[in-house]
């Protein structure tokens, strides 16, 4: 019985924190700051996210840390999502064979 409940909560405090901003800002956001600030929370969630997990994804310290530089790379050179995803696991592929 309790594990509903635990769901049960868990379903309102989520929806509550989705549907209090909706309800109470109902105008447009006016101030450029918070709009400039606002756009950048999906990519700083994202970050926050994935980056600590690509670190402990394999056992190769040196792969890993030569595949995010050739992510980074890519995404600076504007290269699209599968291609850079692609190149950096394929980084950290080859690092698994030249250092074990």
């Amino acid at each position: 019985m309790n594990v509903y409940i635990y769901i049960l909560v868990m379903a309102l405090v989520t929806y509550l924190i989705r549907m209090l901003p909706l309800t109470l800002i109902k105008g447009k956001i006016k101030s450029r700051f918070i709009r400039s600030f606002l756009s950048y929370v999906p990519y700083a969630c994202l970050i926050a996210m994935t980056f600590p997990a690509v670190f402990y994804s394999a056992g190769n310290t040196i792969g890993l840390i030569a595949g995010v530089l050739v992510a980074i790379i890519l995404a600076l050179k504007e290269k699209g999502l599968v291609t850079v995803a692609l190149a950096a696991s394929l980084t950290v592929f080859l690092f698994s064979f030249i250092n074990p």
